[in-house]
This record gives structure tokens, sequence and C-alpha cells, in this order.
């Protein structure tokens, strides 16, 4: 089977590495018969560029799915572990790697977060205790943000006093600050949850500054929570993200990217509802001679219709619509209709793209951007909304050329 290549932070504290490889291990036993290999951004070996060559060495078919151990989508998830894995990549000339999302907000590190919360707690009732949630904090604002969403999330599924967000480095508020503000708020029982997966000097740090908080403020009394660690839903949440990503490899068709022109082509539509409304502006923009067949429509698509921008034709779809076409889109709400286009459009050799099921259609619409006049498409993740992050993360980088 493909082999898993688990990207953590690394860190010089034994205790850190023998946690992080504990749960290398825990995942291993997950996956019999999956090679996983633990590499490491910094501090720590094998680097994940050598671990991606060797993985990809080791592989028939030369692939393999790197998960990154992170909770957030901070600098390493964005910038270098992808520079890593094209390094790894780049050593064999080659070599298809499947490169995850980062761990995020899933439900089993909450419920792992709350056990933490629970077990320094002790006998102090949820209802009495405030919660200081403790990020690692970056130079990213929406990585920031996405700290202080899921602290939001921590405080109507715990059913605490209050929880209040902070960052041991980098970012505001503080450790010290946020334990002002739950002072503030009237909190005397707080619990701190470094949310980091593993031992190291982050955890070091919030201990020490805790104390030093507590020593000030005789009134109030401050636990500091243990990390995620090693534990059983973590390697789930490793395991899970490893799974998709393969299952998605072995079924996703290789992809050759490519740009259409489509000035004065038909190009046929079928559907008129939200999906469609979105597709059709950059269509006419391209100047593509556009059909739209749908028994009804959006007002956008009624509006460009009246305007003269489009041509609609206000009944069910069917075969000989396709007629002509250069490039059709099936944007309906019923999967059976769409997957008759694609088939119709098949036999006819039309490109077209299914809304509804990406690998049923011979094309896929790429997540686009353009600047400086160059346009910049990523396409090939199912998960749209991280191709839309990847395109405003490639967008950003081109407008700095």
């Amino acid at each position: 089977m493909t082999a898993l290549v688990i990207a953590a932070h690394g860190t010089r504290l034994p205790e850190g590495q023998q946690a992080c490889r504990e749960l290398v291990d825990r995942v291993r036993a997950m996956l019999p018969g999956v090679r996983v290999l633990d590499a490491y951004v910094e501090l720590d070996e094998p680097a994940i560029s050598v671990a991606v060559t060797d993985a990809l060495e080791t592989d028939p078919a030369r692939h393999a799915v790197v998960v990154p151990l992170m909770i957030g989508t901070g600098g390493h998830v964005r910038e270098d572990i992808p520079n890593a894995i094209a390094a790894g990549k780049q050593e064999l000339s080659g070599g298809n790697v499947t490169y995850t999302a980062h761990l995020g907000p899933d439900p089993r590190l909450r419920s792992a977060a709350r056990d933490r919360i629970a077990a320094a707690a002790g006998d102090w009732p949820a209802a009495e205790t405030s919660v200081v949630f403790l990020g690692r904090g970056c130079s990213l604002p929406e990585a920031n943000a996405d700290h202080v969403r899921l602290g939001r999330m921590l405080l109507e599924e715990g059913g605490y006093a209050d929880v209040v967000t902070g960052f041991i480095q980098v970012a505001q508020p503080g450790l010290s600050g946020a334990l002002d503000r739950a002072y503030s708020h009237g909190g005397r029982q707080i619990v701190v949850m470094p949310h980091y997966l593993f031992p190291g000097r982050l955890q070091r740090w919030a201990q020490q500054q805790a104390a030093d908080w507590a020593s000030q403020h005789s009134d109030a009394e401050v636990r500091v929570a243990e990390v995620i660690g090693a534990c059983d839903e973590l390697a789930a949440v490793v395991v899970d993200r490893y799974l998709g990503a393969a299952s998605d490899a072995e079924e996703a068709p290789q992809l050759y990217l490519s740009a259409l022109v489509l000035r004065d082509r038909k190009v046929v539509i079928a559907g008129a509802g939200r999906v469609a409304s979105r597709r059709v502006g950059k269509l006419l923009d391209a100047g593509a001679d556009l059909h739209v067949v749908a028994p009804a429509a959006s007002p956008q698509i009624s509006q460009l219709a009246t305007d003269g921008l489009l041509n609609w034709t206000q009944r069910e779809v069917t075969e000989s619509d396709l007629a002509g076409a250069w490039y059709a889109l099936a944007l309906t709400d019923s999967p059976e209709v769409n997957a008759q286009v694609a088939a119709w459009a098949e036999q006819r050799r039309i490109f077209c793209v299914r809304a509804d099921d990406a690998a049923g259609g011979s094309a896929w619409t790429p997540a686009t951007g353009a600047t400086g006049g160059l346009i910049v498409g990523v396409v090939g993740d199912r998960d749209p909304h991280r191709s839309a992050r990847a395109r405003s993360v490639a967008v950003a980088a081109v407008r700095e050329l």
C-alpha cells in the first residue's frame, strides 16, 4: 500500500521525541501493511525531504501520502512542508505525493482537549471553571483566527464559565494577558489548556508563565493541563487523513492541466441555479457562445438572457442540445441528469464538467485567480475549499514576483 509520511514539527526534548514516536507507533498499529515514516520540519531527524524520497523509492507506483502533524495552518503547513516535499521529489526527478489537510478542528481532538481540561480541573465543576485556551501563535492572521474560533467551539461544547484564547508567542494576547482577561471576567479557578500536540519548550513556557502570574494573584488558582499527547484520538485523525488521501489517489484520474480558448465557441450548461450562476461570468468573459438549458433559471441568468448575453432554453436538457458544442457543464441538482449529460458529452467527444461528481466528468474546473497579467489555477483536489485557499496563496506569491 501507499507509504505514509507523518510530518511533525520536531523537538530536542527527549519527552517530546518519545511522545511523537509513540504516536507514530499507534498509527502503525492502526494501519497494518502500510509503511509509516516519521519526519520533521526541524530539531529532529529524518528531515521531511529525506523521508519523502525514501517513501517514493520503495513504492512501486512512486506514490506517497504526507500528513502534516499540525493542529493549525501556519507557515510550516503552508510553506515549509510543501517545500520539503518538492525537494524530496526532486531527488528522484518526480513521483506523486498527496499532501493532506492539517489536523484542524476535528471533533476528536476537541474531545481530547476537554478531557485534558477535566483532568486538570479535578473537582472543579465545569460551570465554575475558566479556561485559557493557549495556542502556538504565528504571523498568519487567519491561522490565529482559527484558534479563536476553536476556543469558541470549546466554550459551547464544554459548558465552562469562560474560555479566553491566548498565544504563547508572536500573537496577542500572550498567556499573562489572557489570564488577566479571565481574571477580569471573574475567573478564580482557571485551567490553562496548552493546545499543542506534544510536550516541549512551549509547554514549559506555559507552565512557567502561569506560575509567575499565579504568584501575583493569591485569590486565584491556576492549573496547567497536559498537552494532547500520543492518544488514540490523535492517531485516528492521522489515519483518516491518510485513508482519504490514499483512496482519492487510487480513484482519481491523472490530469493534464490546460487552458481553453472559448471565444465564439458553443458552450452548453445544463442547469441554471446557484452553481451555474457562479460559472457564467467567467465563461462570458472568455467570449463563449453560451447556451443554458433548464426549466427555470436564477434571476442572474434570466437577466443575462434578457440582455442577450446568453441563450436560455426553458426546458429539460436533451442530447440534441449538445450538437456543435465544444464544452459542456452538467450543473443541475439531479445526479441522474448530470450523469446523462456527461454520457452524451462522452459519446460526442465533448469535454464535460460535473458539479456533483468531479470524477464522473471528463474535465474539472480549477480554482482560478488573476494578477499581473497571469492567470493562476489550482485543480486536482476534491476539497474545493482547500483548492480555493491554495489558489489564494498562489496568487499572493505571484503578485510578489
